[in-house]
């Protein structure tokens, strides 16, 4: 298939740029895809439509203040975005300009509003898919932590302004852990509340995280013409013991439906499932695209996504792509607000598609 079948028009001022009032003020589209049909409805009414019982798998991992502003020798501005520690100071990072920012090159790490020096960055190595090896310091190498305190959360670049003091609250989920280091939000799960939550309990629904830390992989965009031809970059997952005992009988004999919040529980569990059990460690670079079969998930809650993303072809594989484009077709009909800021969509009965 090609990339342009994931084509639609969006019209710009659908892209959210900022929360909803509150988090689970949400629009939400359900589209049931065995019959290809959907209705309108809300976050707040997903406990009447999620099925008794179910077990809800959410991805709970942190957003890092990964982003950095950078000053270079000479005066020139640049960024780093960090995606995992290599140990000791060291990351994995998107620099730019890349051409500018090669190994032995350094930079200063400021506040983008001050200009204030805050670390310095070294630029040690070049990485594969053009990635450089970084080392963040000032008399120490600096860990997660220590980048939180100077950095920036990473917002998509359809986000037009700088994280401030609402991103702080609204950019990360109410059950984040306090470990992790994702470089953008699992947007799905920013709509619950504690209340959504215990709701859903109330029904007999588990609440049962997994993490996947969210890089590349995730977000990077598609370049090449055919979905044959798309890389997906490697993201590394864990799944907490309890989560697996849980699950593990539950995916076997498939006693009780799944719902996966957001794309990423749902990679990670079709990622670490081999049949019998859940990996509890591991990596994916897993795409799913139009004729897959699920193996875990029955339903799946999902934001809207880019045009001719991966995401967009994830969700194709689990309507269909004719019910996929007229579903969005809906929403962009009906005003639904797209992206890490927008509405969502409940996918039920994803399992029973070819």
């Amino acid at each position: 298939m090609q990339r342009s079948d994931f084509h639609f028009d969006l019209p710009p001022e659908l892209i959210a740029q900022h929360p909803a009032a509150e988090r689970d003020g949400a629009r939400l589209l359900v589209v049931d895809a065995r019959t290809g049909t959907w209705s309108h409805r809300a976050i707040r009414d997903l406990p009447e439509l999620v099925p008794a019982g179910s077990l809800c798998v959410p991805n709970d991992v942190r957003v890092r203040h990964a982003r950095l502003f950078l000053r270079r020798r000479g005066g020139g501005e640049g960024e780093a975005l960090l995606l995992r520690s290599l140990g000791g100071g060291a990351f994995e990072a998107m620099v730019k300009p890349g051409a500018r920012l090669k190994p032995g090159a350094s930079a200063l790490v400021v506040d983008p509003t001050s200009g204030a020096e805050l670390a310095r960055l070294d630029v040690l190595d070049t990485l594969p898919e053009g990635l450089r090896a970084v080392r963040v310091h000032s008399d120490h190498g600096l860990d997660w932590d220590e980048i939180d305190r100077i950095g920036r959360l990473p917002l998509p670049p359809y986000i037009e302004h700088l994280a401030d003091g609402e991103d702080e609250t609204r950019y990360q989920t109410v059950f984040a852990a306090s470990e992790g280091e994702a470089v953008a939000a699992p947007t799905a799960g920013l709509h619950f509340t504690p209340d959504l939550i215990a709701a859903l309990q109330a029904k007999g629904c588990g609440w049962h995280p997994v993490r996947l830390h969210v890089g590349l992989g995730t977000f990077r965009p598609m370049t090449a013409d055919r979905l044959e031809d798309h890389a997906m970059h490697e993201e590394r997952f864990e799944i907490p013991g309890e989560t697996a005992a849980r699950l593990e009988p539950v995916l076997a004999d498939r006693a009780r439906p799944v719902l996966c919040v957001g794309t990423t529980a749902l990679r990670t569990l079709e990622g670490a499932w081999d049949g019998a059990h859940l990996q509890r460690e591991g990596a994916t670079r897993l795409f799913i695209t139009p004729g897959y079969r699920l193996r875990t998930a029955d339903h799946l809650l999902t934001n809207f996504h880019l045009p001719e993303s991966t995401l967009f072809v994830l969700v194709s594989a689990l309507l269909g792509l004719e019910t996929a484009q007229a579903a969005y077709a809906e929403a962009v009909r009906e005003r639904y607000r797209f992206f890490s800021y927008g509405d969502a969509m409940l996918i039920l009965n994803a399992r029973r598609v070819a």
